[in-house]
């Protein structure tokens, strides 16, 4: 992943801790005061919020012990490979899009952030500016034209 992505899962990390975890334990709290807790609708909502916040700090925590964290702005070259900015034109409608290539966890197509592991992303791995891709989409294969290739 890259220092973005691990930046991000750590705030995530502190907030769930620091925020959610103390807010979720008041609220049990008071759920408790409530009385009998077998029907006690308040109390099990409570702790199914808190089982959901335990559970993805256990794997945020996970996630960042195994994470290799990799300086996108110290990679060259002109070769699609991990942290590359690639701008593709679709060779049908010659639209044109610009995607980086980050980690399961960072990617966001609104911010122009696409997977490794996605389609797009597997068919430009390797290819240079100029390359053609050929991606198996949906709708049937697409063609793309690598116009550039960026590390930032």
């Amino acid at each position: 992943m890259t220092g973005e992505g691990h930046a991000a899962l750590e705030a995530e990390l502190k907030k769930l801790k620091s925020v959610e975890r103390p807010a979720i334990i008041q609220a049990i709290s008071i759920a408790r005061d409530h009385g009998d807790l077998s029907e006690n609708a308040e109390y099990h909502a409570a702790k199914e919020k808190q089982s959901f916040i335990e559970g993805r700090v256990a794997e945020l925590e996970d996630k960042m012990a195994r994470a290799d964290i990799i300086d996108t702005s110290k990679l060259s070259g002109s070769t699609v490979k991990f942290g590359a900015t690639v701008t593709i034109i679709d060779v049908e409608s010659e639209k044109e899009s610009s995607y980086k290539i980050v980690g399961e966890d960072e990617a966001d197509v609104a911010q122009g952030k696409i997977s490794i592991t996605s389609p797009i992303a597997r068919a430009l791995i390797g290819k240079e500016e100029g390359d053609e891709a050929e991606v198996a989409a949906p709708g049937g294969v697409r063609a793309y034209e690598i116009s550039s290739v960026a590390y930032k």
